[in-house]
């Protein structure tokens, strides 16, 4: 897998890499150039939360309906109410976070275009690449691109379709299955949620996030494929996502708590925070039904927990004595556990 020498990832750097289109072998350029206009159009450069640090606060995304939704890589630059999205043309709209994939860490917002035709890609018309194959990957890598400036373009070919074995620090990523491997450094700063399409401009993949092989340590330049995210977005455009798995029945008389069980989440301090587990309290349910620090709580029952605040809001709606089926993601894994408190509340016989 190809990795990306240090100096190669400063902003200085990138300038040579800004624009590089080379035409195919009997290709027109003329035409390759249209391709290549009409698919940077519905590219769209993101601005939110700068996270800690000094980290860039600025991604990618690509337009996937008319009515202005937005694909794009789960992270903490939209962590933020002051969420914006800036199209081709210069135009930008206070975006709105509709939901999100916390396995596949992507997102989907939406922008008030009012009716306004929109050029998108249509998840659902994509299209598989093979090893070999030469493809174009399009973001707003280092946040060159401002205003009505198209997005940078980057020629590369498709080395390997593999499983990702990744991570991020010292976490593994959560996605694990296969991914387009590039020959490109396509995944520097601010170029994931971008877009892998081919020489006819038909989408391919979205460029994943910044991620070291877990193997070799080194850079990783890939997009997931859009045949393996299209279910997922599609549940989360249908309100799958949101609040519509909830129970309708009556607030519990004593809710349920991660205090109950035992286990404790890491600070919330952004609006998303996802609900990775800091700490489990010995003997306690927690402790007993096998969770452990870093699990990554994705569902409570069939409930996605997508934050911190989501997974502390699930839990609430059971009630104290009941049982609750908790999906954890672990190295890669799902992997499912079932807790139950004891009969008393901690504190009810003190």
């Amino acid at each position: 897998m190809t990795g990306i020498p240090a100096s190669l990832r400063k902003p200085a750097a990138c300038g040579l890499a800004i624009f590089l289109v080379f035409t195919a072998r009997g290709a027109c350029h003329a035409d390759l150039h249209q391709t290549i206009r009409l698919a940077q159009r519905k590219v769209v450069k993101i601005y939110g939360a700068g996270g800690l640090r000094g980290m860039e606060a600025y991604q990618t995304g690509i337009l996937i309906s008319d009515a202005g939704h937005v694909l794009t890589t789960l992270s903490y630059v939209l962590d933020t109410n002051d969420l914006v999205v800036m199209l081709d043309d210069g135009r930008k709209w206070q975006a709105e976070f509709v939901g999100s994939d916390p396995v596949r860490e992507l997102a989907v917002l939406q922008i008030p275009v009012e009716g306004q035709p929109l050029p998108h890609f249509d998840l659902h018309q994509s299209v598989k690449a093979d090893e070999g194959q030469r493809v174009l990957a399009l973001s707003n890598l280092y946040g060159i691109a401002t205003g009505d400036e198209p997005v940078s373009v980057l020629q590369g070919v498709v080395t390997a379709i593999a499983p990702l074995d990744a991570r991020r620090g010292a976490h593994q990523a959560n996605y694990r299955d296969t991914v387009y491997v590039l020959d490109a450094y396509a995944n520097n700063p601010g170029a994931s949620g971008g877009a892998l399409v081919d020489w006819q401009g038909r989408l391919i993949g979205v460029l994943g996030k910044e991620l070291r092989s877990r193997v070799t340590g080194t850079w990783l330049n890939y997009a997931l494929p859009a045949e393996k995210i299209v279910t997922s977005v599609d549940d989360v455009l249908a309100g799958r996502e949101l609040d519509s798995l909830q129970d309708e029945r009556l607030p519990p008389e004593r809710a349920l708590s991660t205090e109950a069980l035992g286990f404790m989440l890491v600070p919330n301090v952004l609006p998303r925070t996802p609900p990775y587990i800091d700490t489990v309290r010995p003997h306690s349910p927690a402790d007993e039904a096998g969770l452990r620090p870093d699990d990554l709580v994705v569902f409570v029952a069939e409930e996605p927990t997508a934050s911190c605040r989501a997974l502390v809001d699930a839990l609430a709606r059971y009630e104290f004595e009941e049982e609750v089926r908790l999906l954890v993601l672990r190295e890669g894994a799902l992997v499912e556990f079932r807790l139950r408190t004891a009969a008393t509340a901690p504190d009810d016989d003190r």
